[in-house]
């Protein structure tokens, strides 16, 4: 899976070897919470980010705990989960600039005048001059993708490219999800051929379909 988002709570620590157990018992919690989120396995993923939180908390630094709840919930964003994200709201008035502005992004109402405090990856989609598929990391992608969906400035072949991306990746949650706007787009344009072979795979990957 995608290391670089989740790699993204560990590098404002600038450590120097030996690194605190905390540091990599953290990242590989949430790493194990990020892989199991997208793969659509809720409870393990509870049990892993309880883990991370754990470590984390022990440094007493609410903001790189902002931080972390960010990185699950952009997996949840690359899900087309958009309720928000609770858990970092709680953290927020001790969260850093960058990480509010990543908070805004995710959910697409980021400001031009954040845009220079994202992840490099992240800020020509946010200037509004590159394409999802732009991105090389596969889970930023999914997550550029559904921050135009929000926007409302996604294209067909965006949609197309997430599902695509998801089903290299073999994440089963964010697939199903990008299945299905494939799949309204089809029965919107009356595309009847198009609509039968998306339920065919949503079927597939949602294990209902018939061997």
């Amino acid at each position: 899976m995608s290391g670089c988002i989740a790699a993204w709570l560990l590098s404002a620590c600038g450590s120097q070897p030996p690194v605190p157990d905390w540091q990599g018992n953290a990242h590989g919690a949430l790493q194990s919470a990020v892989a199991a989120t997208l793969n659509g396995n809720t409870r393990v993923a509870e049990a892993d980010m309880a883990r991370a939180r754990n470590e984390i908390a022990r440094t007493g630094q609410p903001a790189l705990l902002a931080r972390a709840e960010l990185v699950l919930c952009a997996a949840r964003v690359a899900s087309l989960d958009l309720a928000g994200c609770p858990a970092y709201e709680a953290l927020a008035v001790d969260a850093a600039p960058a990480e509010r502005a990543y908070a805004a992004y995710l959910y697409g109402k980021g400001q031009p005048a954040d845009v220079a405090l994202l992840p490099e990856q992240h800020r020509g989609v946010a200037r509004g001059g590159a394409s999802a598929a732009a991105l090389h990391d596969p889970l930023a992608r999914l997550v550029a993708a559904a921050v135009l969906l929000q926007r409302g400035t996604l294209v067909p072949a965006d949609a197309v490219d997430a599902a695509a991306t998801a089903s290299a990746q073999g994440w089963r949650r964010p697939l199903l999800a990008w299945l299905g706007v494939q799949l309204r787009a089809a029965e919107a344009a009356g595309d009847a051929g198009m609509a039968l072979q998306l339920q065919r795979r949503i079927g597939l990957a949602a294990g209902t379909s018939s061997p």
